[in-house]
């Protein structure tokens, strides 16, 4: 008989009020086959991370599998640092928020790689993870306006420089530990739509370990999932499964932080305006399944549930999430065409 090649798996960065053990027992509890911890779960009091031996043991515990750990934030932080936006600092210690823009970098830097050993000591070589907005905040708001070159300036081959520079120590690392460093393309940070993307592969000499985290409720202003992840798909490595509503009539962009009025929603995974059975079957498409279990040696791969809502209990909506895609996603996956028996 046919088997699925998917099992349902929760990312952890939404629920950072409870603790890995108290996030991998309602992740159990909640019907997942899997968990992809926040790095924040994993964070001592002293500052200190977790030991393997420790995240193997609640792993076990629970009797989940350790689906990667979620690094967007110390990430961001590092290629958005040189910036001086506030923005930062909800992520990083209150000591460290202190410092100057380079010592800020710095820091994350150092905790980045504390975190690529961690990884290395669990077997986990698929970081899902964003690049901060190393061209600037003028081109990550992605408006056509005329001045992002002139006679002494071009923010675009300076944005690009910057890139390889500031990463440059990072990649290297991954690259040294087999890692892939799976960027999920989101307005906002160093690759915004699938072209964006490829221009860093491309800067970068086709780095390896330059890859993507596939998330659909991203794809809301003209480019859809299937354009999105068919220009970058022999580089998706990671993935989650998320949904959003698009109100008509309301500005996409807008200083609105209230989300029950902006246009754009995340809500629950079945409700949404995109088809999850559509995005599963492009995940199966690109080769994501074969390629995440090939990197990390499982049989199925995971589909992460990283479900929110603005009104919706995050609990009580993440739980849907995982058993949406515990009942209709993770479907045995045919072994060849329909056509196959007519006539036999």
């Amino acid at each position: 008989m046919a088997q699925p090649v998917f099992h349902a798996s929760v990312e952890g960065a939404q629920h950072g009020a409870k603790s890995l053990t108290e996030f991998l027992a309602w992740a159990s509890k909640s019907g997942a086959a899997g968990a992809q911890p926040s790095n924040f779960m994993l964070n001592k009091s002293n500052g200190a991370l977790m030991s393997a031996q420790e995240i193997k043991d609640a792993f076990a515990a629970a009797k989940l599998k350790l689906d990667g750990i979620s690094a967007h934030c110390p990430f961001w932080v590092h290629t958005t640092a040189w910036t001086e936006s506030p923005s930062v600092r909800p992520f990083i210690p209150a000591d460290v928020a202190k410092k100057s823009p380079a010592e800020i970098q710095k820091w994350a830097e150092d905790y980045i790689l504390r975190l690529f050993d961690l990884c290395a000591e669990l077997g986990v070589k698929i970081i899902p993870m964003f690049w901060g907005v190393a061209f600037g905040w003028e081109l990550a708001t992605g408006y056509p306006w005329g001045f992002w070159s002139g006679g002494d300036f071009d923010m675009i081959k300076e944005g690009q420089e910057r890139f390889v520079k500031l990463t440059d120590k990072i990649r290297r690392r991954a690259n040294e530990l087999g890692f892939y460093l799976a960027h999920e393309i989101h307005p906002g940070t160093g690759a915004s739509c699938a072209d964006d993307f490829n221009m860093l592969v491309q800067i970068t000499g086709g780095d390896k370990c330059v890859t993507v985290n596939a998330d659909p409720s991203h794809c809301w202003e003209g480019e859809d999932f299937e354009t999105r992840f068919l220009k970058v798909a022999d580089r998706v490595t990671a993935c989650h499964v998320k949904n959003h509503v698009v109100r008509p009539g309301f500005p996409l962009r807008v200083m609105q932080p209230d989300w029950q009025k902006r246009a754009m929603q995340f809500v629950d995974i079945a409700s949404g305006d995109l088809n999850m059975v559509r995005y599963a079957e492009l995940l199966i498409h690109i080769g994501y399944p074969k390629r995440f279990c090939q990197i990390m040696g499982t049989p199925t791969a995971p589909l992460i549930v990283e479900a929110e809502s603005a009104y919706r209990d995050l609990d009580a909506t993440s739980a849907s999430g995982i058993q949406y895609v515990r009942d209709q996603l993770c479907f045995p996956v045919a072994s060849g065409s329909f056509e196959d028996g007519m006539g036999a």
